[in-house]
């Protein structure tokens, strides 16, 4: 499915690795991406591309000396400036930006009050992701919090989230940004929860079962079996640089 992000949206993933090349390998074989060639201007960054239009980007990080590997995803941002103001002003501290990526856009990353990392992109050729929902395209997003209200408090009110809640036990704290079939990102109370909170994203596949297999043979991990799942089968993964995502594909039989 197509998709044209907005305001406060997710529009863009970004692999943050120390090794590349593998990273070439792995999701090629995981997801068909076909990776496009590194930027001597931007310093060795390149896109993967899914059905020949962007899906990814990919940064190397010096051997791993800047930090583990990690996924990061963007929200989309008509006023970068303006935005990463008002997330200073409820909290957040400002990492990067605002800054030029040449006629692709402007970018901005920031740690939210909970510590969280997200990035913000406001574009001008680049308009992130063409695609959601479709086999080798991102399915989903989720921010997983041990400090749920605060967090909702802080995503609504810098980036005018329109959250509905989906359940709020003691068991399990989930609200969606839009309703139903509308809604492209969800945050969760991460309080009981065994993985480590943060940002999470949720990757499509004809089969969990069988990328979970590949990740094994190609050098990965399989942080969380394939199960079932009222949305799919799921399964949770990590790169052979250690990078975890989620895989998400039809429910068995």
């Amino acid at each position: 499915m197509h998709t044209t992000p907005t305001a406060g949206e997710p529009s863009w993933i970004e692999l943050f690795t120390s090794d590349t090349d593998q990273a070439r390998r792995f999701y090629g074989e995981i997801l068909g991406w076909r990776a496009g060639e590194a930027s001597e201007e931007f310093d060795g960054y390149f896109m993967f591309f899914h059905d020949g239009l962007p899906v990814a980007g990919c940064m190397d990080n010096a051997g791993g000396s800047m930090g583990p590997a990690a996924w990061s995803v963007y929200l989309h941002s008509d006023d970068l400036a303006a935005t990463l103001e008002r997330a200073t002003a409820h909290g957040a501290t400002v990492e990067a930006g605002p800054m030029q990526v040449g006629d692709a856009g402007h970018m901005g990353f920031l740690t939210d009050p909970q510590g969280h990392g997200i990035g913000v992109w406001q574009p001008l050729s680049h308009p992130g992701f063409s695609a959601i929902s479709e086999d080798g395209a991102p399915a989903w997003f989720e921010l997983a919090t041990a400090r749920y209200p605060d967090s909702s408090d802080f995503y609504r009110d810098t980036f005018d989230w329109d959250l509905h809640t989906v359940s709020d036990t003691e068991d399990f704290r989930y609200a969606t940004v839009g309703r139903s079939q509308e809604a492209r990102v969800g945050i969760m109370d991460a309080t009981a929860e065994d993985q480590d909170p943060g940002w999470r994203v949720y990757l499509q596949v004809p089969d969990a079962d069988t990328a979970a297999v590949r990740t094994t043979e190609l050098g990965g991990r399989v942080l969380t079996a394939p199960h079932d799942t009222p949305y799919g089968r799921m399964c949770v993964i990590a790169d052979p640089a250690g990078a975890a995502l989620t895989i998400l594909g039809p429910l068995r039989g």
